[in-house]
This record gives structure tokens, C-alpha cells and sequence, in this order.
């Protein structure tokens, strides 16, 4: 037998709390008062409203609870969660399938709140990770914006649709149909003009070297409907640009604090100011609560889950994650796949081998490994290895294999020495 570093945890009042839309359950558990070793517990319903909540406050104050948890239930848990930590109680945010209740069980809210309770009671959950509130108001912001974006994206890919539907071929000459000569070339179709000689006399600079072509993809049936259908498109895709516009300039107040971070993390290549603002919003710039990258890791769902019966390990995917945070890695990976560094080089050499999918992952699991070194030390900054780093230690590692083989052999030392090719002086 050998002794762990587990220390055994128990939580003397502690609350619970099942949370739906219009109401909640809490169940409070605290020591008897006349028998030792034995609980007393209250089960109650209260409304999510905010009376109902600082009632329910007041009571937990009143019995001297000291831990609140609660699970991540759809976005039900922020309103309680919030206004309890504004209330001075410590809240927990708990993983729904790591404290599910045991099968064969009634399932009712009052059984899953008196379950919950006991659980984090005797101390075998961990919470999960809630920014402070600085941070989720950037999170907010941020994930708000690139919702803007996706939504801008779609609404271009609709109107790329209807000028198809059109037989107008706009896309297929001009790599941005939305730049100014694309926009000039759409304004004049929703005004009336159907000339595809004076529709491609709009073109400006590098289009205008491809006249001839724009004639032909201007050669269509661009009817009024569709005229009517593309200025209402422009229009969510103007309105949504100014949205994105004024949110950026609002995120760029928000994160002045964090300067030095957002400083830090655009050195990296593939990661520009948009990207280092997302980072620090999904992940905060405290990383003493992530004690190594291999925990962030973990959490952010980028690393494979064990996976190992009757003593064989079987493949694991990597889970569910932050999608958000995701997103972010994914697009930096993918300016990184095209870039001459030492990432690039370690997606291109994973995708050859192992597919691309895998090598998104890994590639985005050591991008999240340098953020968190760059966060954790605000001294610390970024050097890139370089594409031919792989290469460099291959060469190295056969020489030493061939000097070895060589000095094992002949039985004496073998140094290298450069030749100097004489043909060359």
C-alpha cells in the first residue's frame, strides 16, 4: 500500500442548486445541530426571477452555506450564477456528465438537486472554469462579432446564389465581387442597367485587364426580382458591416487593459489582433487556474481522451469543447498551413501522414501550448524555430547514429571535419 496526496474533502454547508427557465431547485445540506455526524438538508423551489433570487440569497446567508453549485444548464446557470457571486458566495459551475446521477434511479429535479448536493459535499467534482466579470464582458463582445461575421459571410454566399440563379458569373472574374468595382457592378444592376458592355466599364484597377472576360460573365438574366432581392442583401450586408465596425472600436476599449497580452500573443505568426482579443476572451489572462498547458489542454478539448480496457488503449476522439475557442485555433492553423515557419511545416508534415483533421488538432494544440507560456509569463516572447527545424534534427541525429556506428566499429573516436571542395577556390 501506498499513500496518495488526495486529501479527503468535506464541504459542511453546501447548496445545490437544479435550474430551469422559469424556476430552480435548491437543496441545502448543514450539520445537525443536536446530532453529530448527521445532516439536515432543505428542499426548495424558488423562481429565476431576481426578488426570487435574492430571497434565496438571503436564506443561504441565513444557514451560513459556504459553496454553491450548480450545472452548466443551457445559459440558465449565468443570471443565478452571477447574482450569487455578486452576493459574496462562492459558486461552483459543474459539468453535467461529470455529476450525472446513477442509472436505475427516479429522475425527478428535487432527487437530481439532493444528488448534486452530496456530490460536491463530499468533494468528488471539480468546477469548471467561469471567467471574471472584465472577461466576460469581452467574451460577450467578441463572440457577439464573429456571429456578425458568419452572418455577413452567408448573406454574401445568398447573394453570390441569386447572381447565379441570375447566370451572372461576377465571382468567377473578380476574386472580391464585394470590392469597389464588384460593388459599382451590383449598385448598376439594382439601378436597371443590364448592358454587360457598360456594366464591365465600371471595373477599376487590376479588373479593368480583364474587360473582355467581365462581358461574358455579365451576360444574364438579371430580372427585376432579383434586382429587388440583391439591394435588400446589401443592405443586411452594409448594416452588419457598421455593426462589426462599431463593436470593434467598442472591444479595442474593452481589452485596453490587457495590451501587453494581446502585444505578446500577436507575435506569434497566424495570430493578428482580431485573433489575440478572441484568445483572451475564452481563455483570460490568469493561467494560475490552467497549473500547466497540458490542463488547458484538457479543457479546451484538445488533447485525446484516455481511452484504455482490459489492458489495450483504444482510440479516443478529443470530446466536446469550447466551439469558440475552436474556431479561433482554426482559423489561426489555417494562415499558419500557408506560412514558412515551424508550425506551418508541422501542419504540412501531420496532414501528409495522419490526414487533415488530425493535424488542425495537433497543430492547434501547440498553438494553445505557446499562448499559454506567453500568457503565464508576461516576460516571455515568441521565437519561431523555422521550417527547416524538423529537417536540422533529423540531419543531426544521423550523424550522431553514423559517428557511433562508426566509433563502435573501429574502436577509436571518430571526429567530423568540413571538406573544403577544391574545385570551389
Amino acid at each position: 500500500m501506498e499513500a496518495t496526496d488526495e486529501s479527503a474533502e468535506f464541504v459542511e454547508r453546501v447548496a445545490a442548486l437544479d435550474i430551469g427557465k422559469a424556476n430552480l431547485v435548491a437543496c441545502i445540506r448543514v450539520p445537525h445541530e443536536r446530532l453529530p455526524g448527521r445532516r439536515r438538508q432543505e428542499v426548495a423551489e424558488y423562481a429565476t426571477t431576481t426578488g426570487a433570487l435574492l430571497h434565496l440569497a438571503d436564506q443561504l446567508r441565513r444557514l451560513q452555506v459556504t459553496r454553491v453549485a450548480m450545472e452548466a444548464t443551457s445559459d440558465y446557470w449565468k443570471p443565478v450564477f452571477y447574482l450569487l457571486e455578486a452576493e459574496g458566495f462562492q459558486c461552483w459551475l459543474l459539468n453535467a456528465s461529470h455529476v450525472k446521477n446513477v442509472p436505475g434511479r427516479p429522475k425527478t429535479d428535487k432527487l437530481d438537486a439532493v444528488w448534486l448536493a452530496k456530490v460536491v459535499e463530499r468533494g468528488i467534482c471539480a468546477p469548471s472554469f467561469v471567467p471574471p466579470k472584465p472577461i466576460r464582458q469581452l467574451r460577450d463582445l467578441t463572440r457577439y462579432r464573429r456571429s456578425l461575421i458568419r452572418d455577413r459571410t452567408r448573406e454574401k454566399q445568398r447573394l453570390e446564389k441569386l447572381l447565379e440563379d441570375a447566370q451572372i458569373k461576377l465571382s468567377v472574374v473578380a476574386s472580391d465581387m464585394f470590392g469597389v468595382s464588384g460593388r459599382a457592378i451590383l449598385t448598376a444592376l439594382i439601378a436597371g442597367e443590364r448592358d454587360p458592355q457598360v456594366l464591365a466599364e465600371l471595373a477599376r484597377g487590376r479588373l479593368r485587364a480583364k474587360i473582355t472576360q467581365l462581358r461574358e460573365a455579365l451576360t444574364g438574366h438579371f430580372a427585376d426580382h432579383h434586382a429587388l432581392l440583391c439591394a435588400k442583401m446589401l443592405q443586411r450586408i452594409d448594416a452588419m458591416t457598421a455593426d462589426i465596425s462599431e463593436l470593434n472600436t467598442v472591444i479595442e476599449t474593452v481589452i485596453s487593459p490587457y495590451a501587453a497580452q494581446v502585444a505578446q500573443l500577436d507575435e506569434v505568426t497566424g495570430i493578428g489582433a482580431t485573433c489575440a482579443q478572441e484568445l483572451i476572451a475564452e481563455l483570460g489572462v490568469d493561467m494560475t487556474v490552467f497549473p500547466t498547458a497540458k490542463h488547458l489542454a484538457s479543457w479546451a478539448r484538445f488533447a485525446p481522451r484516455a481511452n484504455q480496457s482490459a489492458g489495450k488503449t483504444k482510440p479516443a476522439t478529443t470530446g466536446k469543447g469550447n466551439p469558440w475557442l475552436a474556431s479561433t485555433l482554426g482559423e489561426i492553423t489555417a494562415v499558419l498551413a500557408r506560412s514558412d515557419t515551424f508550425l506551418g511545416e508541422r501542419y504540412r508534415r501531420l496532414s501528409r501522414r495522419r490526414g487533415k483533421l488530425r493535424a488542425i488538432v495537433a497543430t492547434g494544440n501547440s498553438i494553445r501550448t505557446v499562448i499559454w507560456h506567453l500568457l503565464a509569463d508576461p516576460t516571455a516572447r515568441y521565437h519561431d524555430l523555422g521550417a527547416n527545424y524538423h529537417d536540422t534534427r533529423y540531419h543531426q541525429h544521423l550523424q550522431h547514429n553514423l559517428i557511433h556506428q562508426l566509433e563502435r566499429i573501429t574502436g577509436q573516436q571518430v571526429t567530423l571535419t568540413t571538406r573544403i571542395d577544391a574545385s570551389a577556390t
